[in-house]
């Protein structure tokens, strides 16, 4: 690693103490969260497919089969969010990322070789391994390969890669046909896997495991500089002392934030958060959302199709995950949050009217579907799913973070679950608008409880955040006095 540092060295973009490489490693190491965003968008053109009269099965799903295919990965959620975790911690981050990209192949390998519906479910449940890795490991490989000047901003990079993918699936599954389009993705895992044989280690994972010397390798290639740069050797110094710092952490961490009010009332923070982004309606939109704009069109000859529409829809989130990326240093957590829950439920109950509009045969303008789907999808990239995963790791330290984001994610995956599987049989029985009334409540809530509960947290330390945790605690308890 040192002699290619020294050949590239020349270059001006790999002068000594550039950040070039850890970009490039992001990049490349990315690709399985891109594969990740295509698999989610490609529920959207394949759902119309699969249960139409062109369908390449002989016989068209049905609309439990549909659902059982949605909302399966997120029930293997759950297991698999643990278990990479451990991988991780126990074998190697690289290693973690590995089964990631192999879990990537699979599904697309098996969407290639059957239309059995018990293909296509196992096919989705392995989209449930590639979700746990692209918020649980890659999140930790990148904080552990770059630089805190630029840490951030690669780590918005996983939202920007998962939107990116939506959109490509998006467009190819309008464009091409079933077979090619699954040949396409197949080869992102493949590119990935030949790829990661030339991306290195994380140095804290190589100093946690006592081998010094490749620790020191793969911070001065990561670093651009030599093995004995003064910076390099502070940087290894201080990784080992927060190592040995963390090395005193209690194993039962749930039971102690448990029996800690203002742990539990910042584990409460974190969990709402999550689950905000999970149930403000974008996981069915995204999933749905050919049909949707099929069922808004009523039968009608639209300018768009519903492929088109959803394109539309995948740009906007794209759109909305590079502009949060350059916000979110200066404008602050909480007020980014508050103003896009807002939106999401004025968005949420004006299309949700517009719905129970036209189940009532009146008639109401034709764009208003396409505008607030719109809306909320951006609402979404470009706050609730960034934001929410940043205030759930602001509000802990180092030693709960891991624990905390693991229960987070799963409660989240479980609701996520639900959700797909029964969206549709229940917006047949009741009625598409009802669906939509609920995210726009649980939207307006979540809006209200940022305003009253949650401290901003951007550029502040934990004794901080936790000391307004405290005096909100005090001031409930004061106020339970009087009232009694």
């Amino acid at each position: 690693m040192k002699t290619f540092c020294e050949e590239v060295k020349m270059k001006s973009i790999f002068s000594e103490g550039s950040q070039i490489t850890q970009l490039i490693c992001c990049l490349l190491t990315l690709i399985p969260v891109f594969s990740y965003g295509a698999a989610v968008g490609w529920m959207s053109p394949m759902t119309l497919l699969l249960q139409s009269e062109n369908s390449p099965r002989s016989e068209p799903l049905t609309d439990l089969e549909i659902s059982w295919m949605a909302s399966i990965p997120y029930l293997i959620t759950l297991p698999s969010a643990w278990l990479l975790v451990v991988i991780a911690d126990k074998i190697g981050r690289k290693f973690a990322i590995l089964l990631v990209s192999l879990a990537g192949l699979g599904t697309w390998a098996i969407l290639l070789s059957s239309l059995e519906t018990w293909a296509l479910i196992t096919a989705r449940a392995l989209v449930g391994i590639s979700a746990s890795g692209s918020y649980v490991v890659f999140p930790i490989y990148i904080k552990e390969i770059g630089e805190d000047s630029i840490r951030g901003s690669l780590g918005c990079l996983i939202g920007v890669f998962h939107t990116g993918g939506n959109l490509f699936l998006y467009i190819i599954g309008d464009m091409l046909d079933y077979y090619t389009v699954l040949w396409i993705c197949l080869s992102l895992p493949i590119t990935h896997l030949i790829l990661l044989t030339m991306m290195p280690e994380t140095p804290s994972f190589l100093l946690k495991k006592g081998e010094d010397e490749k620790a020191l390798k793969a911070l001065a290639w990561l670093r651009c500089r030599s093995e004995d740069d003064v910076e390099v050797i502070k940087e290894l110094e201080h990784t080992r002392r927060e190592q040995e710092n963390d090395a005193q952490s209690n194993k039962f961490l749930l039971k102690e934030i448990y029996n800690n009010k203002i742990l539990f009332k910042a584990f409460q923070i974190a969990l709402i958060a999550v689950l905000a982004r999970e149930v403000c309606g974008a996981v069915p939109v995204l999933n749905f959302a050919g049909e949707i704009f099929t069922m808004a069109s009523g039968g009608k000859e639209l300018l768009l199709s519903p492929n088109q529409q959803a394109i539309l829809l995948g740009s906007v989130q794209v759109v909305g995950s590079v502009f949060v990326s350059s916000i979110v240093e200066k404008s602050g957590r909480k007020n980014l949050l508050f103003f896009t829950s807002l939106l999401s439920a004025l968005s949420m109950g004006a299309l949700a009217t517009w719905f129970l509009l036209q189940d009532l045969d009146i008639r109401a303008t034709s764009w208003l579907p396409l505008a607030t789907l719109c809306l909320c999808i951006f609402c979404d990239s470009a706050g609730l799913q960034p934001v929410s995963m940043v205030l759930a790791g602001e509000i802990f330290s180092f030693k709960y973070r891991g624990t905390v984001m693991g229960v987070t994610m799963s409660i989240a995956s479980f609701s996520d679950f639900l959700q797909l599987l029964f969206f549709k049989p229940l917006t047949n029985e009741i009625g598409i608008f009802a669906a939509f009334y609920f995210f726009a409540a649980v939207c307006f809530f979540i809006s209200i409880y940022v305003i009253l509960c949650i401290p901003e947290t951007r550029a502040r330390t934990l004794e901080d955040i936790y000391g307004d945790l405290r005096k909100k605690e005090k001031r409930e308890i004061r106020e339970k006095e009087e009232t009694a």
